[in-house]
Parts: C-alpha cells; sequence; structure tokens
C-alpha cells in the first residue's frame, strides 16, 4: 500500500518538517520505494515534481527537502505499486485541469475489477487503477457540471462518487484545486490541525523536533493529513472507514458520516 501526505493552510507555508519524516516511508523506514511526487499549489498555478526513484534516493526529494516552498494546498505519495509497471506515467500525483483550474489527486489502495469507462475528457496516460479513478471522478463532475458548483452540492456527489469506487476495493485518496482539499479514508488515514497555542512535534520517522512556536504566528492554522501519523507526540484523528472530509483554510469544514455497512 502507498503513503499519502497533505496539507491545506490558512496562510502560504512550508513542508519541510512533514516531508522530512514522510520522505523516509519511501524506502528506509517502510518499504515503498516505486516512485514518489508531490504537488505544491501556488496561486493559479502549480508545481508537480515527480519521480520514478525511491523517495529516499531521489534528487528531487533532496531538492524538496532543502527547498522551503510555501503552498496552501500541498499533496504528496510515496507508491508501493500494485497495478501499473513503474513509471513517471504512474506517479502519483495526476494533475488534470476541470473548470479553469488544476486539480491534483492521489490514492492509496487497490481497486479491484475496476474497468472505467473512456471519457469524453479526460482518460489515463498510464496504467494504474488510481488514474482511471481520478479520470472517472472528473469525467462525471464535469458531465454534471460546467461550472464549480456550490461546495455542499459538490461534496456531497464526491461522496456519492467516493462510495462507489470504494466498492472495488480499498479507496484512501486526495483531491484538490488549490483552494479546498478533499480526503477519503477507506482504511487507514489521519489528520491533525495545528493552531494557536502552538507546541512542539517530534518526528515518528526521524529524531527530529520543532518549536512550531518559534516558526508561526498566532493566526496561522495547518491541516496535515498523512496516512499515518508523522509526529509520536500528538493527537492524530483517524478517518472513520468510508469517510470523506473537505477542508478549507486548515479547517475540516464538512465531514460526511462513515459510509454504511
Amino acid at each position: 500500500m502507498c503513503q499519502l501526505l497533505g496539507m491545506n493552510c490558512n496562510t502560504p507555508t512550508d513542508i519541510l518538517f512533514s516531508f522530512e519524516g514522510f520522505h523516509r516511508r519511501g524506502g528506509l523506514t517502510d518499504h515503498h520505494a516505486d516512485g514518489w511526487g508531490i504537488a505544491f499549489f501556488e496561486g493559479r498555478g502549480c508545481r508537480l515534481l515527480l519521480d520514478d526513484r525511491s523517495s529516499v534516493e531521489s534528487p528531487v526529494a533532496h531538492l524538496v527537502r532543502h527547498y522551503p516552498i510555501k503552498s496552501q494546498n500541498v499533496i504528496a505519495h510515496i507508491r508501493k505499486a500494485t497495478q501499473g509497471r513503474i513509471s513517471l506515467a504512474n506517479t502519483h500525483p495526476f494533475m488534470r485541469e476541470m473548470w479553469g483550474k488544476y486539480w491534483i489527486f492521489a490514492h492509496n489502495g487497490d481497486l479491484k475489477d475496476f474497468a472505467a469507462p473512456a471519457g469524453h475528457f479526460y482518460r489515463p496516460v498510464g496504467d494504474t487503477d488510481s488514474e482511471a479513478a481520478f479520470c472517472l471522478l472528473l469525467e462525471r463532475l464535469r458531465q454534471r457540471w460546467s461550472e464549480q458548483p456550490p461546495l455542499d452540492e459538490l461534496f456531497a456527489f464526491i461522496e456519492t462518487l467516493a462510495r462507489e469506487i470504494a466498492a472495488h476495493g480499498t479507496f484512501n485518496f486526495m483531491l484538490s484545486n488549490g483552494d479546498i482539499l478533499f480526503a477519503h479514508g477507506s482504511t487507514q488515514l489521519h489528520y491533525i490541525v495545528r493552531q494557536a497555542p502552538f507546541t512542539k512535534a517530534h518526528l515518528v520517522d526521524d529524531d527530529v523536533t520543532v518549536d512550531f512556536a518559534s516558526v508561526t504566528t498566532p493566526d496561522d492554522r495547518v491541516a496535515v493529513i498523512a496516512t499515518q501519523p508523522l509526529t509520536d507526540d500528538e493527537a492524530w484523528t483517524p478517518f472513520e472507514a468510508g469517510q470523506l472530509m473537505l477542508f478549507r483554510d486548515g479547517t475540516p469544514l464538512v465531514k460526511s458520516a462513515k459510509a454504511p455497512d
């Protein structure tokens, strides 16, 4: 299974601390070594970095670890291949345009007997179940609306689509357009919201501690979502099975009830 990392903030923030622990799961503290990627939204643009090498060996990961790119929405993924060969085309996150915005998607799981019909607007480039699911999500959304609908309608429809796709297997995913971030927990996904009063935190995957009070302002608010908690001295909240959440400005705005049995 893969590893997911997301960040949603109310002000542009770097992800150096979280990424320092996260990247080690790509072949050092865990066995996910089949490629990795990260996407940073910056205004209307999106900086997408991919490598089919493991994140602990990747020069691109070295760049990210030492380059404090600030963003309000970040999605990162470390791959353990279940479907599709190891290649850049199959490396998450995936990016497409819809309604005049870039959309970024990353998936952790394995969808069995999932054969999405060829879309009119969106088709996979690689051969993963993940990219096929992303294309199906966007295809159905664009068929339904020509412009982005109100958030409550968008959330309800994505929740319906997530449950439909999750019927084929494990479907943990993150989806963002640079303004909002959706996260769906099928098996393992956790989140934490950091805000004043800020405290110290220690990484699970490395002996590194940061005092957030020294690198933030009292108005900052940062939500971090990860497959497994990145720190061992903070209270992370697990997603319920089948739960979809919507984050904006570092706040979980909407959360669904767990999927029915």
